[in-house]
């Protein structure tokens, strides 16, 4: 294992945190849109046979592959089966990938889609109809799942190891973003809690010449 990336003492243990060597994408995770890429030399998102944008959006608008329709188009006619974002790939000393682009003309640009079909968004939150509130919350769940999937192409999954005395009594892995708001809280959750130290109650009245019970040393007085 390499070295942690962070370390602190906490409540008599010791909290360590690594990059998760063996992360599972996003992707294989339970998720409300479809990822679909296309890229020459990365395999991105999720599976799927379409050759081309146009072929997707042609798909998902329930329209003819021979259509002469441009992108703008066939984009409007899939979003009226479909919450429909862009996603953007920035490629360079590493991969990041987001929904609204990046500055950099020449190591970025548009690489697919995420969406979701209203079809699957009435039977996810069962509705008949689908309001602006329920679009917008679709979206920024999209959104969501770009975020975690930048974070894991981006490697920042991380997991905490917890000691004692050198020991390691717990370790879990898999969180996915920045460690101090996921990893680090949870790993200071999971420590124990510190064992209660008895306390003493006030002493028993003796008579003169009494001498008081003997047993332990005294524990501290109760507050």
């Amino acid at each position: 294992m390499h070295d942690p990336i962070y370390e602190e003492a906490y409540q008599g243990h010791i909290i360590k945190i690594y990059h998760d060597p063996d992360a599972e994408s996003p992707r294989a995770w339970s998720n409300l849109g479809t990822l679909i890429c296309w890229h020459r030399r990365y395999r991105l998102g999720d599976s799927h046979e379409f050759e081309s944008p146009e072929e997707f959006l042609s798909d998902l608008a329930d329209v003819s592959d021979h259509s002469d329709l441009s992108m703008e188009h066939l984009r409007d006619r899939a979003e009226r089966k479909a919450i429909l974002l862009p996603v953007f790939l920035y490629d360079h000393s590493g991969l990041a990938m987001n929904t609204i682009g990046f500055h950099c003309p020449w190591d970025s640009g548009q690489v697919g889609y995420v969406y979701v079909t209203l079809k699957a968004v009435r039977t996810e939150f069962g509705v008949k109809r689908i309001s602006k509130a329920l679009r917008e919350k679709a979206e920024d769940i999209l959104r969501g799942e770009i975020v975690s999937y930048d974070a894991y192409l981006g490697g920042r999954v991380y997991g905490y190891v917890i000691e004692w005395d050198g020991e390691e009594v717990d370790a879990c892995w898999g969180f996915v973003g920045d460690y101090e708001l996921d990893c680090l809280l949870e790993a200071r959750r999971a420590v124990p809690a510190p064992s209660p130290v008895p306390c003493r109650l006030p002493p028993h009245k003796t008579t003169p010449g009494s001498t008081p019970p003997s047993g332990s040393p005294p524990a501290p007085p109760c507050s």
